[in-house]
């Protein structure tokens, strides 16, 4: 075999190598492109699940926060309730020592009145305070 001969053989098995690692890397390329578009059509897929759990996530926050304020706006009505409550417990026992004044006062007046020789709150005339 010539030198030209051996160089032309070589040069050809240089390009047919070429050409086929230039057709492997398009092949390449070209399942990388697939499966990018495939991981694509999943990620999209999945976005619609994302966005309907965080509208989920959302709704579930807005109602979180709405009992929160009613609770706060329950508990601050108890709380003026529990201070109503308290006035008028104490206006009940200003009320209960006005009227059992009364009652001294009107055993005190009475010349028939055996509340002298009594206990207070025995008289059966003389009601006995509530609870």
């Amino acid at each position: 075999m010539s030198t030209t001969v051996l160089i032309v053989i070589i040069v050809v098995a240089v390009v047919v190598l070429l050409v086929i690692a230039w057709v492997l890397m398009r092949r390449r390329r070209e399942h990388q492109r697939v499966e990018a578009r495939a991981l694509r059509d999943r990620a999209s897929e999945h976005a619609a699940e994302v966005a309907q759990r965080e509208a989920r996530a959302e709704e579930t926050a807005a109602r979180s926060r709405a009992a929160k304020a009613e609770a706060e706006a329950k508990v601050a009505q108890a709380e003026q309730l529990a201070q109503q409550a308290h006035m008028h417990h104490s206006e009940a026992a200003d009320s209960r020592t006005e009227l059992d004044k009364e009652w001294e006062h009107a055993d005190k007046v009475d010349p028939d009145s055996k509340a002298r020789e009594k206990q207070p709150g025995t008289d059966p005339q003389r009601p006995s305070p509530g609870p």
